[in-house]
């Protein structure tokens, strides 16, 4: 996939494209249907090539950044996963105001039409672009007959067996947000076609864990992703060099020891080379992926009780990445 920063960086003479445009935000079932679409449209034309434009920060980021919901996944993230869809190219646009005010016709006639010289465009009935949003599905129909386009609208998309109006909810940022916020990160997977996952620099903690027996890497506070609720999960750590462990997850303050950062530690488990406290991960940035919560945080009384516990959980995350029920 070509990486565009800027229109600057998109080459002369570019064309003919299919085009579709969003924040793309998680890159969930319902964004990962409309890539789909693009790409089978640019395939169904001779020399068309499938362009996403996404933009960095979010609109809201700049319009409202007081209602500004946590983005699901950082930049990086998020490149990665349209990477996957078999697009050919991706322009990131830096949104300041000077964006915000172009008119809907503006912004279709210097993106679209004369930066990448698009044939097709592929969009979402509930698409909005331009100057307060005045643009819509209609609008770009209209523009399309102007300048010479066609415009395909992709329906809501469903889980999975499912109509929209069966579930009376189509698969949405949203959706996904509130899964994670009532710490239901199956259902938030389930929007996803994946688990969630957050990404971050491994730092050193208080070292209770390790002093516990129960070693763990310590994400930095500056990580990607949203942060499901406080609790213990299973789910699965990925190193710098690509390789996937088995993990119990902690997030939370540590309320058994009066913590007040909210921290997401994950305990490796089931090493067979080297033993589990040797397992260094300090400074490498890694993925945590989360799978299944096992219960929420509980302050205990005393480190026993706690390690009681944390053998419970350890032995609960083999079982969920098994995929057997938990006893």
């Amino acid at each position: 996939m070509q990486f565009w920063n800027g229109r600057e960086e998109v080459p002369q003479g570019l064309g003919p494209t299919a085009v579709t445009i969003g924040n793309f935000d998680g890159v969930h079932l319902g964004h990962q249907e409309v890539l789909s679409q693009l790409v089978a449209a640019a395939h169904s034309e001779e020399h068309t090539q499938a362009v996403a434009i996404t933009f960095d920060p979010h609109p809201l980021q700049v319009h409202r950044p007081d209602d500004c919901p946590v983005m699901l996944t950082g930049t990086a993230e998020k490149v990665q996963r349209l990477s996957e869809s078999g697009i050919d190219a991706l322009l990131v646009l830096h949104y300041n105001l000077d964006l915000a005010g172009l008119t809907a016709e503006e912004f279709v006639k210097t993106y679209f039409v004369d930066l990448l010289n698009v044939s097709v465009v592929v969009i979402g009935h509930d698409v909005r672009f331009g100057r307060g949003n005045s643009g819509n599905f209609e609008t770009m129909v209209e523009l399309g007959e102007r300048y010479g386009f066609s415009v395909l609208g992709v329906d809501d998309f469903a889980l999975s067996g499912h109509t929209v109006a069966e579930t009376s909810r189509r698969c949405s940022s949203t959706w996904v947000r509130e899964a994670l916020d009532a710490g239901d990160v199956a259902a938030a997977a389930e929007v996803l076609g994946r688990p969630h996952a957050v990404l971050g620099e491994v730092v050193h903690g208080a070292a209770r864990g390790r002093d516990l027996g129960f070693p763990t890497a310590n994400l930095a506070s500056a990580s990607e992703g949203m942060i499901p609720a406080d609790g213990v999960y299973a789910g699965w750590l990925e190193d710098a060099a690509g390789a996937r462990w088995p993990a119990a997850i902690s997030v939370g303050s540590n309320p058994t020891f009066h913590g007040l950062e909210r921290v997401v530690e994950s305990h490796v488990i089931d090493r067979p080379t080297e033993a589990v406290e040797d397992f260094d991960l300090y400074g490498q940035h890694v993925r945590v992926e989360f799978v299944q919560r096992l219960r929420g945080m509980v302050a205990y009384e005393g480190a026993a009780k706690l390690v009681e516990q944390m053998h419970q959980d350890v032995a609960q995350t083999r079982q969920v990445l098994a995929g057997l029920p938990i006893d």
